[in-house]
């Protein structure tokens, strides 16, 4: 079958680290180039990369099956929608847009013209997340009562990406953190009743979020989702509740620190945390109490990347889908909503 040949729009980080490796790495694909409007930073790692100095010239490249639009969130819409009207397929980087209304646009569109679109939502892949999956899915906690999630950093100086720091569509931890931890609880629980959501500035000179407390409504849950730049030490970033057990994860996944120093995945250890990460576990099986820890699953990016070539190639639905961005969106605007109006908003 032929690779699916793939421009990415960027070679800041997100290129360098969380996409063109696993690209690269897929016999699925072909890593044609990138989008650098005046640098070649990309060739010191792809030699044979086409530099492409504007997105026309992506667009104009008739070979071009698959874009990864990974341009800061304020241009998903406006970018997303000229790959896919240039008859490409397409992968954003979260969040999908600033909008749920332009993120139910571009999902028409690549219907219409039938093509595949999906959102990375990488985190879905670590080894933690895959690791509370597995205990949740086995029922090793019983009907689960209460879930709490965590990314928390301690960072009071401000990004020198502008964007992240600038008011405007798309900036701030909830646009930028909160959709990792949103799809996670949706993956784990589907989508919420309701949302509460406490939103606040804790960093000296910040003019963005970079705090927030989101809380989703269940029938018999309640989800708890946290993320905060003022935390030196870190609690626990799953802590799960059911009428058997409990289960307390650090968030362990090590594929982000490794892409940075630039190694390559790919080995058959990637993806495989350290021992001393491992959760805790306290349950009953069988009438035995059992109490002790849990050996973490590997977390590996690739999977997202084969899953998209099994859509691209088999008409088969993306590893994450245009409506999963879509209903991340919906909890995101609800909990600026509900921030505002200090009230639960029903979704």
């Amino acid at each position: 079958m032929q690779a699916i040949r793939t421009a990415i729009l960027s070679f800041g980080m997100s290129g360098r680290v969380f996409h063109a490796p696993f690209i690269a790495l897929d016999p699925a694909f072909e890593l044609v180039g990138f989008w650098e409007r005046t640098t070649n930073n990309s060739l010191e790692f792809y030699p044979n990369a086409i530099i492409y100095r504007s997105l026309e010239d992506v667009l104009n490249d008739a070979t071009i099956d698959l874009v990864i639009v990974n341009t800061p969130t304020y241009t998903h819409y406006e970018y997303t929608k000229k790959v896919l009207l240039a008859g490409k397929h397409a992968v954003v980087e979260k969040c999908f847009t600033s909008t749920t209304a332009e993120a139910i646009e571009l999902h028409q569109i690549a219907i219409d013209k039938n093509l595949q679109l999906s959102v990375f939502q990488n985190r879905r892949w670590d080894s933690d997340f895959k690791t509370v999956k597995r205990l949740i899915k086995e029922n090793w906690l019983g009907n689960i009562v209460e879930a709490e999630i965590h990314f928390d950093r301690f960072k009071e100086e401000l990004s020198p990406k502008l964007h992240k720091e600038t008011p405007g569509p798309g900036a701030g931890t909830v646009y930028d953190l909160g959709p990792h931890l949103i799809d996670q609880a949706l993956c784990l629980f589907g989508m919420p009743y309701s949302v509460f959501a406490d939103i606040r500035i804790t960093r000296p000179g910040s003019l963005v979020d970079d705090y927030f407390e989101i809380l989703l409504y269940y029938k018999t849950i309640r989800v708890r989702l946290k993320s905060g730049y003022q935390v030196r030490e870190a609690v626990p970033s799953y802590v799960i509740h059911g009428n058997k057990g409990s289960f307390l994860k650090s968030r362990g996944d090590i594929q982000e620190i490794e892409l940075v120093a630039n190694k390559k995945p790919g080995n058959k250890e990637w993806g495989t945390e350290p021992i001393e990460e491992q959760g805790l576990l306290h349950t009953e099986m069988n009438g035995q109490i059992i109490r002790g820890k849990v050996p973490t699953m590997q977390g590996n990016y690739a999977d997202y990347y084969s899953g998209v070539a099994n859509a691209i190639n088999n008409h088969t639905a993306m590893p994450v889908t245009a409506q999963d961005g879509i209903n991340i969106l919906q909890i995101i605007e609800a909990a600026f909503k509900s921030n505002q109006q200090k009230a639960v908003i029903d979704l």
